[in-house]
């Protein structure tokens, strides 16, 4: 075998593609769309190399035309996870023995993959089971992705690199093992990039994997399995298993060779995971890794001196940018009584130009939420609302599910700080806000600071660096990411490492070496050349 201090290519952010009339880009991803959506395609599990498909088969449908099947995907059982568990164990040992550069090789083919042959499938793929417009999918499921894949290698090869010093005759060195058994990978629907990242951190590592996307997901996460085969990840390594919830963690959870878990997706899951994990924790081998990003009450807080169409814009891309289905969405702001009416009108006209539509018609710039359950949560909100004599609505407001899953983007303006809207994660393109008076900049900070339990994503606005500095301070725990006169959302990797505490999760911070860090367990070695021979030490001798 061959031997060397390998440097592997330097990472940079993957371009965004602009799909503008007449690029090649736009065509083919029309024409891949096109394809994926006159077919129905059957979506097996993919455990130690093999297909598994069983007899409970269920339908696939885009949310924006959910009478419409795109896709079967085959429903497992406690059994295929059991199988998916025993196949990754006995995966395990060939895979933390391959040298790290072909583990690194694998996950840098993965992303010139899609970077290249695969774009337009993922993207289309996102599209359509997710119904992201192409501006979105393009930003998730191609560059995050491809960025995560590139960046973590290098983290990887930084933390291999990270080593003591030595005293005279001493070498001392540390390796990083992989986890001693197995790690569950529970991903979410919204980004396809973090459905991707979740179970491929870990194996970068040299762990392996038990990987179960959210339903709502499974279309995409097809063309992920399809591209991670492709790029040679070995079997056994993620599996993937299209199971329940409950069903899913019940089996890992109780397993003896769990040893970690990398999850997003709602702060009840999260904390019913470790409830579990803690009541268990003597079954283990280990004391299992929880790394988890959870949900959001993501704030824009405008201060007086604030620029009202630079507030107004952050509003409209930060609270509805993907039907506000991003963790990091903004869903709550805090604005003066000198700037609201400048930023209402600000508002109302860009509402008024905002299209909905099926994301395959590439003028709309908003789409569908992603199922049913999300609808009939998101519109029970806002009949609530309207019956609600502190409330207006200011924009929006209107819902249909006829054909799919169809909210308008909706502005509330309360009365009541701490109205529920205010203070519960609703996943959804509703936007409260509450107006203060200009003077009580103070009250609306701490009114950010406390209304909420999460602590994912926040933004300010201001002009004077005094009040910047004064804010950011006082702030400090309120976001994992904290944004100064910028919407609350679009972290790149490699630039704004993501991810929030408090209620939103354990702020491992995807997308930087820290995440890869909670996925090795180092051994330090003492290697001494010149060993004593005798049990004296110099101060038991008289002179």
């Amino acid at each position: 075998m061959l031997k060397g201090f390998f440097n592997v290519p330097v990472p940079k952010n993957e371009p965004v593609l602009s799909y503008a009339p007449g690029s090649k880009e736009k065509a083919e991803l029309k024409k891949t769309l096109s394809h994926l959506r006159s077919q129905v395609i059957d979506i097996p599990m993919y455990i130690g190399g093999e297909e598994i498909r069983t007899e409970n088969k269920k339908p696939i449908s885009p949310p924006h035309d959910h009478k419409h099947i795109i896709a079967h995907y085959h429903q497992g059982d406690a059994g295929h996870v059991e199988l998916a568990i025993n196949a990754a164990l006995n995966a395990r040992e060939d895979w933390e023995n391959l040298s790290w550069e072909h583990r690194a090789s694998i996950f840098l083919k993965a992303a010139d993959l899609i970077a290249g042959p695969y774009r337009a499938k993922i993207n289309a793929a996102t599209m359509l089971g997710q119904s992201k417009n192409a501006y979105q999918a393009e930003i998730d499921s191609a560059c995050e992705l491809i960025d995560f894949l590139r960046f973590n290698v290098t983290y990887m090869t930084q933390i291999y690199e990270q080593q003591p010093g030595s005293s005279p005759n001493i070498w001392n060195r540390i390796e990083q093992r992989p986890l001693e058994g197995f790690v569950f990978a529970l991903t979410p629907f919204n980004f396809t990039a973090i459905s991707g990242n979740l179970p491929t951190a870990p194996a970068m590592m040299g762990n392996v994997v038990v990987w179960k996307p959210s339903r709502t997901q499974i279309y995409s996460a097809h063309v992920l399995i399809e591209i991670f085969r492709e790029a040679g990840v070995p079997d056994g390594v993620i599996n993937l298993v299209l199971v329940d919830g409950p069903t899913a963690g019940d089996t890992v959870l109780n397993h003896p060779d769990f040893a970690g878990i990398h999850f997003t997706g709602s702060t009840g899951v999260f904390h019913g995971i470790w409830k579990t994990i803690g009541a268990n924790i003597a079954k283990y081998k280990t004391y299992p890794r929880i790394v988890g990003e959870t949900g959001g009450k993501d704030f824009i807080l405008a201060h007086k001196s604030a620029n009202p169409k630079e507030v107004a814009t952050a509003i409209v891309r930060g609270a509805f940018e993907y039907q506000g289905q991003k963790c990091s969405a903004a869903s709550r702001s805090y604005i003066p009584d000198n700037l609201w009416p400048e930023i209402k009108k600000v508002l109302l006209e860009d509402l008024g130009n905002i299209k909905m539509g099926s994301p395959e018609d590439f003028t709309n710039f908003f789409n569908a939420v992603i199922d049913e359950k999300a609808f009939d949560k998101l519109a029970g909100f806002i009949d609530r609302a309207k019956e609600d004599p502190l409330i207006e609505i200011v924009a929006g407001g209107n819902y249909d599910k006829s054909k799919g899953y169809f909210i308008e983007p909706t502005i509330l303006r309360t009365e009541d700080p701490n109205y529920v809207t205010m203070c519960e994660e609703l996943f959804g393109p509703i936007m409260t806000i509450y107006v203060y008076k200009a003077e009580n900049y103070d009250e609306a900070i701490y009114l950010v600071d406390n209304t909420s339990t999460y602590a994912l994503t926040g933004a300010i606005f201001a002009k004077d660096r005094y009040v910047i500095e004064y804010t950011a301070n006082k702030l400090k725990n309120a976001a994992g990411n904290f944004y100064i006169n910028d919407k609350p959302t679009g972290a790149v990797v490699g630039q704004q490492p993501f991810g929030g505490a408090r209620a939103s999760g354990t702020n491992d911070k995807a997308g930087s070496m820290i995440n890869l860090l909670r996925w090795v367990s180092p051994r330090t070695i003492k290697e001494n050349f010149v060993p004593p021979t005798d049990f004296r030490y110099p101060f038991m001798e008289e002179a």
